[in-house]
């Protein structure tokens, strides 16, 4: 979306709220219309939630299983916004993000978004596929904890990297 487009946004927006809490106001009264708000904003609370959660249990799953979860990355960022747009008071907000809680919808926008969003995952190449061992999580490095008995680095004879006064050979690391 261009930037050019949403200060206007920022300015439509609320005007086109405003006018529809009017006409809703004047159609079935002002206590409808507040009990509707209200009740819009505890039904995104509850669809966030519930969708919320089994999206990310499929990232996790993804993630455990090696693969970048894409698709399930974009569709639990439009859940949030759809649980950020129910909770704003406002009828066309909540319309907005009613359908963006439809799985249908969600999967047309990523349709739509696909070829034009990259996922990168941080600390590596572009390309690499994400590596994973039985028993070990699919990120951070291998790590071997020693203590300080167990632990001495001896740089080999004639190493240019051996600090001042150090002999090279018997240099130990702590």
């Amino acid at each position: 979306m261009p930037f050019t487009l949403i200060p206007f946004l920022l300015l439509v927006v609320p005007i086109l709220e405003i006018t529809v809490f009017i006409l809703v106001g004047q159609w079935i009264g002002l206590g409808w219309t507040l009990a509707l708000v209200v009740l819009s904003a505890v039904s995104g609370t509850i669809l966030l939630r519930r969708q919320g959660f089994s999206t990310l249990a499929r990232i996790r799953a993804e993630t455990q299983a090696g693969r970048l979860p894409g698709r399930d990355l974009v569709h639990g960022m439009m859940i949030m916004v759809a649980g950020v747009l129910l909770l704003t008071p406002g009828f066309v907000t909540d319309a907005v993000g009613l359908l963006l809680f439809v799985p249908q919808v969600r999967e047309r926008a990523w349709a739509f978004l696909r070829d034009r969003v990259t996922v990168v995952v941080a600390g590596q190449a572009a390309g690499a596929r994400p590596t994973t061992h039985p028993g070990r999580p699919a990120h951070g490095p291998d790590v071997v904890d020693l203590s300080d008995e167990e632990f001495r680095r001896r740089s080999p004879d004639g190493s240019p990297w051996t600090a001042p006064g150090e002999t090279p050979g018997n240099r130990t690391l702590h």
